[in-house]
């Protein structure tokens, strides 16, 4: 009998469990809400380390995702992920013991995601494979592998005179009103990269569905992920967009893709940081961002690039205040970046789209990745542009005589070429090789 008992009851093998346990936090880290000032919420405990995700119950017996962001005179300060509505003194806080992670796998694309990379598309849930730390390290530099091969964005004076290549990390600056948003759809829809991986930080909420469905269209959303964090949303939730916005670009890049993220904006994110900087307490510094934004900045771009496998190129609009270039979020990205992609309000005003300022931009990387009929050609035409420009004034009011400058005489008669080269209409796709060929051809032919 007894052998027959042995015989039903089957073998327990508890090192199958081993790792499940390793993970297991028997002891709940709890605290308790001790005042909320603003966005800031102090708490005395739990025991908890900077970064570190908690739960707040609010007296209604609801949970609100937070964050611990400081700590002062003993006390935590967390910043709350959802809305605050409900918390209160006491309201229990219980630490995680884990910071926050995202969702990733190739169930991603065509979904459209919150800033913390929860579907809000009513598609229903993710299909994940695995989980990315949403704060990582950027590539070792000496991993790195050199940018060498071009990558086509579809967009005709980009790739022809600011030619972009596989890893290169490029701004677009401009003040508001001047198609940023425009731009960043049509090379969504007609770049070659593999995946696009689309952040939008800080946008109004009537803007991300026109974005979708104007300037992205199904064509482009088939092959993206967005990523939404509108302006009403917390600012820790801002911030966190960004961060998801990369940590699905380096999945995509782990698994060999050559993927496209463009982040609209790098300024949003910024005006986040500075939010949660002077909530924490921390000193207003040049033009009142604090010391943080600009330690914050050059730590979200380096994460994109080139790695051993795969690489991320990088498009990041910069919404300049007044048109002003130099303010201080332009001047970090600007150098901290390969190349600075600048739209001018006075083309658009033209009715010049994409209302790119040829002069003003470059790209760092184009030495290296042009043939060199294509660098003589593009060089040619931007001396072109400029002699036009310096002497504009002259040709306008009828001053300039025909003939007596040759280099301003070419300008006069290529600048309507010229023009008319760089201007594209937003669902027209072209192909890098044509794009250099139509550019070839004018120069040598006019």
């Amino acid at each position: 009998m007894g052998e027959l008992r042995k015989q039903q009851i089957p073998s327990f093998n508890a090192d199958r469990y081993q790792k499940i346990l390793e993970r297991v936090d028997p002891i709940r880290r709890l605290g308790q809400v001790d005042k909320v000032v603003g966005l800031t919420i102090e708490a005395v405990g739990p025991p908890t380390f900077l970064g570190e995700a908690c739960i707040l119950r609010t007296l209604s017996g609801e949970e609100v995702l937070g964050e611990v962001v400081g700590f002062r005179e003993g006390k935590v300060l967390l910043l709350p992920l959802d809305e605050m509505e409900g918390i209160g003194p006491s309201s229990e806080v219980i630490a995680l013991g884990k910071k926050l992670e995202v969702p990733v796998g190739d169930g991603l694309l065509g979904r459209v995601l919150d800033g913390l990379g929860r579907p809000i598309d009513n598609k229903g849930a993710v299909k994940k494979e695995k989980y990315y730390p949403l704060l990582a390290s950027p590539p070792n530099p000496l991993t790195r592998s050199r940018i060498k091969t071009p990558l086509a964005l579809g967009v005709k004076a980009i790739d022809a005179l600011l030619t972009c290549g596989k890893g290169q990390r490029l701004g677009i600056f401009s003040g508001s009103g001047v198609g940023k948003s425009t731009l960043l759809g049509m090379i969504a829809r007609h770049s070659s990269a593999d995946v696009n991986v689309i952040g939008l930080i800080g946008e109004r909420g009537r803007e991300v569905k026109e974005f979708m469905e104007k300037d992205l269209g199904p064509e482009g959303l088939s092959r993206s992920v967005v990523v939404v964090a509108t302006s009403d949303q917390p600012a820790l939730v801002r911030i966190k967009g960004a961060y998801t916005a990369t940590a699905i670009a380096e999945y995509f890049r782990d698994t060999g893709a050559n993927v496209m993220l463009m982040m609209d904006s790098i300024t949003r994110f910024a005006l986040a940081q500075r939010e949660v900087g002077l909530a924490v307490g921390e000193p207003p510094a040049t033009r009142g961002y604090t010391p943080s934004v600009f330690a914050l900045i050059p730590k979200l771009l380096e994460r994109s690039g080139t790695a051993n496998k795969g690489s991320i190129t990088a498009l990041y609009t910069v919404l300049v205040e007044g048109d002003d270039m130099n303010e201080p979020v332009a001047d970090t990205v600007r150098g901290t970046l390969d190349g600075h992609i600048v739209l001018s309000r006075a083309l658009a005003h033209e009715n010049h789209y994409p209302a790119i300022d040829i002069l003003a931009s470059v790209s760092r990387l184009m030495i290296d990745l042009a043939a060199s009929e294509h660098l003589e050609s593009a060089a040619a035409l931007r001396e072109i542009l400029a002699v036009y420009k310096a002497n504009e004034d002259l040709i306008n009011i009828g001053a300039y005589v025909a003939g007596s400058n040759p280099r301003v005489d070419l300008a006069i008669k290529m600048y309507p070429l010229i023009m008319r080269f760089l201007r594209q209409d937003v669902h027209e796709s072209i192909s890098l090789e044509q794009t250099v060929a139509e550019l070839l051809k004018l120069m040598t032919e006019g």
